[in-house]
Parts: structure tokens; sequence; C-alpha cells
């Protein structure tokens, strides 16, 4: 498994203007706190390589 959860993650993807890849989903402040206080993200969903680049195109 990844060390970054977030890599497995179907909203998890490249960004052009930042040249890395980004979460793509807006946490609110609770939802950010939880998160890195280490907390899971609510909006984990898994997702494949095929299922990311399907989502891109």
């Amino acid at each position: 498994m990844a060390d970054n959860p977030c890599e497995m993650c179907l909203y998890y993807a490249y960004d052009d203007e930042y040249d890395e890849d980004v979460c793509t989903v807006s946490l609110d402040m609770d939802e950010y706190e939880h998160l890195v206080s280490g907390g899971a993200c609510p909006f984990f969903r898994p997702g494949d390589e095929y299922t990311i680049v399907r989502k891109q195109n």
C-alpha cells in the first residue's frame, strides 16, 4: 500500500497549474483538521489507475 492513502483515492489527480498531484475535493475547516490530526478522509473512494484515467479524459 502507498505511504499516502490519497495516492489510491479517486479524487487525487495531477494539476498542471500546480505541477503536482492534488485532492480535487474541497474540505471544510473541520474536515481538514480531522484529516491532519490522523483521522480518515470522509471522501476517500478507492480508485484504480484506469478509473482515474477515464475520469480525466
